[in-house]
């Protein structure tokens, strides 16, 4: 056996970690001087944090430093256990790099312990749901090796494409790659975005109105999904339920409904670099889906 470990960025309710048997370590985030967590999904209360940042609640995020992968790494290897890590893009945060370089220092210390690691290139449930099918591959008695090759091909064919109601908290932090694409929220224009072949957060299209840019989630969906009928797709969204619930709708109604979808809220740390309004969409499609 060995122990499947991601971060809060992964998004995935405590509840549904925990029975996973996932290993969470935490992301941080500042306000007006102190530090939070976002361990605990089910005190974060969504609509009350979007709502501040909306009137101009200020939000600043840190990485997860080499030493406190250390520290974790290091007691779960002081247990005997391999690590299969499952970490958030590193083309939107220094993180990963920091894990591998812990990883590294871990198997000096432990030469008798493995630890892989795999860069999502995503966040949020482009995390989450390789961190979920990880844990189902080793509940199903697959070796290390096996589900690392799994979760790795998967990551890579992980879809994730998702609207804001405005670019303006992904240029403040630096997270979108080429913003000056899109024209954002002038007359009512939503950018379309997603993740591209490297990780980065990229705009890919624009539309006029909100509804048409769920629309245009839903078909990208519809033209790159591969097996729907046998995956659990993701929706997170920043406090804007009814466009989750329409989207849903639009996704159950396509020509290949899926055969679940997990909505979350956007937990704060990522969520803070989307904004308030933000509905991102996460499946597993063809050898295309990065690159529309």
């Amino acid at each position: 056996m060995f122990t499947i470990v991601t971060d809060t960025s992964s998004n995935l309710p405590t509840p549904i970690a925990k029975k996973a048997g996932l290993y969470v370590i935490p992301f941080t985030y500042t306000i007006d001087g102190k530090v939070y967590t976002s361990e605990d999904t089910e005190a974060f209360d969504g609509v009350e944090f979007y709502g501040k940042i909306k009137t101009g609640m200020k939000v600043t995020t840190s990485l997860i430093n080499s030493q406190t992968y250390l520290d974790h790494f290091g007691t779960i290897a002081g247990q005997g256990q391999d690590i299969l890590f499952i970490a958030m893009s590193s083309g939107i945060s220094g993180s990963y790099g920091c894990s591998v370089q812990a990883a590294r220092e871990t198997m000096e210390k432990y030469p008798d312990i493995t630890v892989k690691t795999i860069d999502t290139m995503g966040a949020s449930l482009g995390e989450g749901l390789v961190a979920l099918e990880a844990a189902r591959l080793r509940d199903e008695g697959k070796t290390l090796e096996e589900t690392f090759q799994a979760c790795r091909s998967m990551a890579v064919h992980m879809g994730q494409v998702f609207t804001v109601d405005s670019l303006s908290h992904l240029r403040r932090t630096g997270r979108c790659s080429n913003y000056k694409a899109a024209i954002g929220t002038v007359l009512n224009i939503k950018p379309l975005l997603k993740g591209n072949e490297i990780g980065q957060i990229v705009t890919y299209g624009q539309v006029r109105g909100r509804k048409k840019s769920l629309q245009a989630l839903a078909k990208s969906y519809e033209d790159h999904v591969q097996n729907a009928d046998k995956q659990t797709i993701g929706i997170a969204h920043s406090a804007c339920v009814d466009d989750a619930v329409y989207l849903i709708g639009l996704l159950k109604a396509s020509k290949h409904p899926p055969k679940d979808i997990l909505t979350v809220m956007y937990e704060p740390v990522t969520g803070s670099h989307v904004g308030p309004g933000a509905v991102a969409l996460f499946f597993v499609g063809d050898e295309h889906v990065r690159s529309i």
